[in-house]
């Protein structure tokens, strides 16, 4: 019995001490406040668990003028998804081109191709249109805006290797129905009007299922001018 009433004081004096322990402080930085980024827009979350990301997408490495479009465009109701919405909605330009640089300079995450079940003819198609586009229907490659390597361009060009295949298909999705712009002239919306449902299912599975190459960085330019006008990549001088 008095080995019990020991070990009880021993535990009464710890729950003491822990009690009165100074709470652990949290860095105040800026990867600190971004951590809740992380819970959908990273390979693995703050805790190293896996995150899934089936359909969002990772955004360590991509240029980081493409990354201030997409917060502006969240922010000012070009592109609809309220919790991004939510996220961005107060806050100002500056600190947006601060986490968008914060990300941009983070490396590019390695991501496994996706095993397609689609056919090889709908692959094949998904090819075409990626490296050499369809002429009848004024629909340039993917690789004359996105890079011969389709890791994107700096510095608001996005990569398209690496993305799941449902978040292409969504994001075509949001062009055909207006729920996602760019400025104008928004050359996305203007290609996708020319696609038919089968052809984006084509590329979108044809794109998913590319390895990523060794060097996964945007590539630091492009010929210009571009095949159309886009207003959110503006041409250089």
């Amino acid at each position: 019995m008095g080995h019990r009433r020991m070990l009880f004081a021993v535990l009464l004096l710890s729950c003491a001490g822990a009690s009165h322990a100074a709470p652990q402080a949290v860095p105040d930085t800026l990867a600190q406040r971004l951590v809740a980024c992380t819970a959908c827009h990273a390979r693995v979350d703050a805790r190293g668990n896996p995150v899934n990301d089936s359909y969002f997408p990772r955004i360590g490495g991509k240029p980081a003028g493409y990354l201030y479009n997409q917060l502006l465009n969240f922010r000012e109701g070009r592109r609809q998804y309220p919790l991004m919405t939510y996220l961005v909605d107060h806050l100002p330009d500056p600190y947006l081109r601060e986490i968008a640089g914060h990300f941009a300079a983070l490396p590019p995450a390695a991501h496994a191709a996706e095993t397609s079940a689609v056919s090889a003819q709908v692959l094949e198609r998904g090819r075409q249109l990626a490296l050499n586009g369809d002429s009848a229907r004024k629909v340039p490659a993917c690789i004359a805006c996105h890079g011969q390597r389709l890791t994107g361009v700096e510095s608001t060009i996005p990569g398209l290797l690496g993305l799941p295949r449902d978040y292409v298909n969504a994001q075509f999705g949001a062009w055909r129905n207006k729920a996602r712009r760019a400025h104008a002239p928004d050359c996305m919306a203007d290609i996708t009007a020319r696609l038919s449902l089968e052809d984006v299912n084509a590329v979108s599975s044809w794109l998913a299922a590319q390895p990523m190459p060794a060097d996964p960085r945007p590539a630091p330019a492009i010929a210009r001018p571009l095949p159309l006008a886009c207003g959110s990549v503006p041409e250089q001088p």
